[in-house]
């Protein structure tokens, strides 16, 4: 049987299923719900809190067990959220999963990676990832190796060669044969590389982890130490254990974990519905950061189609008999060749002798014949040196020269044909990207075009949708010195290598830029690996997609502005209910560490301690954080939390130590006393972090309000709180007044510091 034209047949391809030489199913996948459900039950937060309860539960303190109903609902809401946002992404990712063309029983189809199997014809075209290590049968092909070696270099790969899972094809066409599957591939990165998702650089990330790290540092030592001290006071195991657990579980702010994963898992889904997928969650909060976005025009600023606006004859010859004979053999199908399939009908009476696969390294792709000799199609000012008067009018356009020589050749001997024809190419404006462009340009977010095409074709383009502000370069011609001097000027750069697009995104990167950048081609796949935001629209390579963080499934430029507000609104809304987590956090371990000096009881309980938190915390945080937020953010994460989360936590700290002084208070009076003020510096901190209020956020704040009165008023039996009687009202009214000034001036104090030090609140 003829294998390279036939592959293999149903009846070998029964063989080796039965054999089990089937490649498995190595697609990047998500958690399995049994694991969501488990990783989110037993996470570090949940195990402390179910020590600290049992501690409670032995005790006979039942009711103090409340807090663990907050523990039960956040590991349900997460849990959901988690499962839903799964279901999601595996939905949207079949529409992007990677499909395999083999030839089996003499005709090509189309499968999934999980039904190769050993001895597989494969047939690879420049773009394709190659998914199983296969030999080349057939041609010779340029070869992306960087996946795996970290090289960025095109590697050429002859007939014989092996082809690495991996890598992904560049340059030219081939068929294949699969000499490896599942585990067996080449260090078996189909598993775990092929789908390339770089770590995010994620502030929030790391902030979160920072806390995390901190309190699992101190909580245990700090939990013996205030036992201790709560126990020597009057021997009482039970009000000990009570008191301990009262401040270590203030101290875990397992909500705000909670959030966070919440908030992202939200976005997802919201995303879902623009037709956007999330290869990697963080990526949501880098986009809340982008300032930079750059794009290469195709599938952007065009539909990523093209047209043949004119064809002008330099000679005299069978243009049509010519270009005929090329599409023919040619098997490239990017915008150009597809653009020139439509206008000339294919033909077969030239005998093909060799090709020369099309390029964007070198921008041209040819055909030679046995009797017609070579005929080269490419961007003109690539292939030709000459000056063609006949040239000058179509500049603004995409223009390719036909040239021809009487013999054969390869690609290194382009110098000595001679032009025949110019063709003229028009792209398929995408109109609607003018308002897209004018939306970011209203965020601050400068726009920079990113080219192969010539830079006059690029800012024709650019003038038609409205973009104004134009400084534009040719990068061709530029050094790496010279790229990195007009990399922050230039919007525009034309004739820009694949290595280029990357080195500007890295040039932009070492200005403090955070640089978004939107490709679809292999040549665009090296500057995805470099930006801090990397989007794929679907229609365009497996290795594109495959690197990205984001994919556009419909190819829409217009859902962007969608992503930018997303992360906006993410990364705006947890730091503004991060610092409510954070206050309690603060005045928790402050009072823990204070009250192991003191010989004072501890002056609230767990039940209690819940009552304000839900209030304070829990209930608003939530709210916030799913507002429409667009605001631009800098990279003070951290310092802005804690601008507002140390103003607040000291005043809380400043109220317990003065009711603590009071000796004219009952146990139960100083629990009501320590409880109301903490309640109403919370509310005092969302009163500064809610404005401008809007309707939503008035109703919030009154409901918040009218929800912990009630709680104090109408449950006070249950929750041990004594009567608010005119003394309580009136220290009450006092400790506020106070706690503003002591608010503001704290937040005073602390915001100096942070302008002064600024390098200790450097996020990396």
């Amino acid at each position: 049987m003829d294998y390279i034209n036939q592959g293999l047949s149903n009846e070998e391809v029964e063989i080796r299923i039965n054999n089990n030489q089937v490649n498995y199913d190595t697609s990047i996948k998500t958690k399995s719900i049994p694991k969501i459900i488990f990783y989110n039950i037993f996470t570090l937060f949940n195990m402390l809190n179910l020590i600290l309860a049992l501690f409670i539960f032995l005790v006979g303190s039942y009711k103090n067990l409340l807090f663990l109903g907050v523990v039960i609902c956040n590991t349900l809401i997460s849990t959901f959220q988690e499962i839903r946002t799964k279901l999601i992404i595996d939905k949207l990712s079949v529409v992007t999963r990677n499909k395999v063309k083999v030839i089996r029983n003499g005709i090509n189809k189309l499968i999934d990676l999980n039904e190769i199997v050993i001895d597989d014809l494969l047939v690879l075209k420049a773009g394709n990832q190659v998914v199983v290590d296969s030999i080349i049968l057939d041609n010779e092909v340029y070869v992306d190796e960087s996946f795996i070696t970290g090289e960025s270099d095109a590697v050429l790969l002859k007939k014989g060669d092996l082809l690495k899972s991996g890598s992904f094809l560049v340059v030219g066409s081939c068929k294949a044969k699969v000499v490896h599957i599942g585990e067996d591939n080449y260090t078996a990165i189909i598993s775990k590389d092929a789908k390339y998702i770089k770590k995010t650089n994620s502030i929030l990330m790391n902030t979160l982890n920072k806390i995390i790290k901190i309190i699992s540092i101190i909580i245990i030592p700090t939990g013996i130490l205030l036992f201790l001290n709560q126990y020597g006071i009057d021997n009482n195991i039970e009000n000990a254990v009570v008191s301990t657990v009262a401040g270590l579980i203030s101290m875990i702010p397992e909500g705000l974990i909670l959030l966070t994963s919440t908030v992202l898992a939200v976005s997802v889904i919201r995303l879902s519905k623009y037709n956007v997928l999330v290869q990697e969650l963080y990526c949501i909060e880098m986009l809340a950061h982008v300032d930079t976005l750059c794009i290469d025009k195709t599938g952007t600023i065009t539909e990523g189609t093209m047209k043949v606006k004119d064809v002008v004859l330099l000679k005299k010859v069978n243009i049509d008999d010519i270009m005929g004979n090329l599409v023919s053999n040619l098997n490239d199908d990017n915008a150009t060749l597809l653009a020139i399939k439509d206008k000339y009908k294919k033909k077969d009476n030239y005998k093909c002798v060799g090709t020369i696969p099309f390029s964007s390294y070198y921008k041209y792709s040819g055909v030679s014949f046995e009797k017609e000799g070579t005929y080269i199609i490419g961007a003109y000012d690539f292939i030709c040196k000459k000056e063609i008067k006949e040239l000058k009018q179509y500049l603004d356009y995409r223009v390719l020269l036909l040239m021809h020589s009487n013999t054969f050749m390869d690609d290194k001997d382009i110098n000595k044909l001679e032009p025949i024809a110019i063709i003229v190419l028009e792209d398929n404006i995408r109109l609607s990207a003018a308002r897209t462009f004018e939306y970011f340009k209203k965020q601050n977010v400068k726009v920079k075009i990113i080219s192969g095409d010539n830079v006059k074709t690029v800012v024709n383009i650019a003038k038609k949708i409205g973009l104004d502000d134009i400084n534009s370069v040719d990068a061709s011609n530029l050094s790496d010195e010279e790229l990195k001097k007009v990399v922050l000027k230039a919007n525009i750069f034309g004739r820009v290598s694949p290595l280029q697009k990357r080195k500007i995104i890295e040039y932009l990167k070492e200005n403090n830029k955070t640089v978004a950048f939107v490709g679809d081609g292999v040549n665009d796949v090296l500057a995805l690996k470099e930006a801090d935001c990397s989007v794929a629209l679907a229609s365009g390579s497996d290795a594109a997609r495959n690197v990205s963080q984001l994919v556009l499934l419909d190819s829409n430029f217009d859902s962007l502005p969608y992503v930018l507000r997303e992360g906006r609104r993410t990364i705006n809304n947890v730091e503004r209910s991060a610092s409510l987590f954070i206050t309690k956090t603060v005045y928790a371990f402050i009072l823990s560490i204070l009250f192991i000096f003191v010989n004072w009881t501890y002056p609230f309980m767990p039940i209690q301690a819940s009552l304000s938190s839900m209030f304070t915390i829990g209930i608003p945080s939530f709210i916030l954080a799913l507002e429409p937020n667009n605001e631009k953010i800098d990279n003070n994460f951290l310092a802005r939390i804690i601008s507002k989360a140390i103003p607040s936590g000291l005043t809380v700290v400043f109220n317990i130590v003065f009711i603590s002084l009071l000796s004219n208070l009952s146990k139960q009076e100083v629990s009501t006393l320590a409880i109301s003020m903490i309640a109403l510096t919370g509310f005092i901190l969302i009163f500064k972090i809610s404005k401008p209020f809007n309707k939503l956020r008035k109703a919030l704040f009154v409901t918040i309000i009218l929800g912990f009165s009630l709680g104090v008023i109408i449950f006070k039996d249950f929750f041990g709180f004594a009567s608010l009687s005119i003394k309580l009202l009136t220290y009450i009214v006092v400790l506020l007044l106070i706690s503003i000034i002591v608010f503001n001036l704290v937040g005073l104090l602390v915001n100096n510091f942070i302008e002064k030090h600024p390098k200790l609140f450097k996020e990396v």
